[in-house]
């Protein structure tokens, strides 16, 4: 073999192989899941000073529960908006449903930094949810129609990284912001509408999805047969049905939802239930020997999250290389691994952040298997649509779950015994994940 015929045996870099479109595709769908991920956690950070300054001092003693009730709407808002999102980008394409999105995240979360009453600011809140619900699944189904089958699933992992990113950026925003009194939280949320217009500028650059767009033609042509009393057959019928009900009515599309849907219940009800306590947690150990609890709560949440962002990015590689259902089965029975180690088993401080740290890697970390599998589950027709159902209407049992936890907490007198209890649910992911079938490194349905 001659030197330049060896030169031509090595391969090249996988990021090398992909097209402007493809990276923009990426960075764009990661810039709003990384904003997005800031306004999530700005409020969980600024909630109490915003009630400070917009509850009368007589209800201060009940700010909890305005606290929890506005955190409560903004996840309500999330899965409503990541329904409404997912059949706006089937029915109008994923690119103009992204720029919809990003306009209208902008407007509400200027506008919430403007609230003058609590009424007002859980309206707004609300709103912001809905607004940032549309965002994930435009992100997703894009890169998963641009990108390449076999490098699908580490461009997913760096798309879901940015929720992460975006956690560590309202942290470290806050830790400036923090300081300028009564009016901080108006500064946070204004800071969220900054970054978005440069994510809208990124967006402006994506192609419209060709998948979509052909799959766009092919449903507007059978409905205009239907329209025209000719006869159709049952595929260009099914085409013309509304994507909602498309989902339940085909037997083997009704049977992945469900088996998804039980998967992404047992992600979504652990997360908020389990990893919402985990820096209060760090502080209570902390506390007990004798050092600043928030402080060391601040240090849980950073360690969380780094974990997180790693957790999300290896989750992506994993999935080309081992495949969809290995690399879930890890990441479930890795969370539920870390649950006893962390709350139970782990006592010196530092560790703890280890622990943390690998309890962030496996419990955030997992989204990624609903970013990567669920838009190889379905057809280009339906696939914001199916994708954005699973991820989001578990969402509406998923918000009771620090209700759950926090009376376990109360119940059992400590974190570790209500922190198993709730943990004890990826044991439903485990039994589900082998019901889907394998996607890796295969065509998009509809799309061989």
């Amino acid at each position: 073999m001659t030197t330049s015929e060896s030169a031509l045996a090595v391969p090249r870099p996988w990021h090398q192989a992909l097209n402007r479109a493809q990276w923009n595709a990426l960075v764009a769908s990661n810039l709003g899941w990384l904003f997005d991920g800031y306004e999530a956690y700005a409020l969980v950070l600024s909630v109490g000073t915003a009630l400070n300054q917009l509850l009368d001092p007589a209800r201060a003693a009940q700010a909890p529960v305005y606290a929890g009730a506005v955190v409560a709407l903004t996840l309500f808002g999330w899965g409503v908006g990541g329904i409404l999102g997912g059949l706006l980008a089937d029915y109008i394409g994923r690119k103009r449903t992204m720029m919809l999105a990003i306009v209208a995240y902008s407007v509400v979360t200027g506008l919430s930094a403007l609230a003058w009453s609590f009424p007002s600011f859980a309206v707004l809140r609300l709103l912001v949810g809905i607004a940032i619900g549309s965002e994930w699944v435009t992100g997703a189904s894009i890169v998963a129609e641009l990108w390449p089958a076999r490098l699908r699933g580490r461009g997913i992992g760096f798309m879901q990284c940015g929720l992460g990113m975006g956690f560590f950026a309202a942290s470290l925003a806050w830790v400036a912001v923090g300081r300028m009194g009564p009016a901080a939280w108006r500064v946070m949320f204004l800071l969220g509408v900054l970054p978005s217009l440069l994510a809208l500028w990124v967006r402006r650059t994506i192609p419209e999805s060709e998948p979509w767009a052909r799959a766009d033609l092919r449903r507007r042509a059978a409905a205009e047969r239907v329209r025209n009393g000719e006869t159709v057959g049952a595929h260009e019928r099914a085409l013309t049905r509304f994507t909602l009900s498309a989902l339940f009515q085909a037997p083997e599309l009704r049977r992945r939802t469900l088996v998804a849907f039980v998967m992404s219940l047992a992600t979504n009800f652990a997360f908020w239930g389990i990893t919402t306590w985990v820096p209060p947690y760090v502080a209570a150990v902390a506390a007990r020997s004798g050092l600043t609890g928030p402080q060391w709560a601040g240090y849980g949440g950073l360690a969380y999250n780094g974990g997180a962002i790693a957790g999300y990015i290896v989750f992506g590689f994993l999935a080309d290389l081992w495949g969809r259902k290995p690399a879930t089965v890890s990441y479930f029975a890795g969370a539920l691994a870390m649950v006893p180690v962390l709350f139970l088993w782990t006592t010196d401080l530092h560790l703890l952040l280890v622990a943390a740290a690998f309890q962030g890697w496996f419990a955030a970390g997992q989204y990624t298997w609903m970013s990567t599998w669920l838009p190889e589950l379905y057809p280009t027709h339906l696939r914001a649509t199916g994708a954005a159902l699973v991820f989001n209407a578990p969402r509406f049992v998923a918000c009771l779950g620090p209700v759950v936890s926090g009376a376990l907490i109360a119940t059992f007198g400590g974190y570790s015994q209500a922190g198993l209890a709730v943990g004890s649910i990826y044991v439903l992911g485990l039994l589900a994940t082998p019901l889907l079938p394998e996607t890796r490194g295969q065509p998009l349905p509809d799309e061989a």
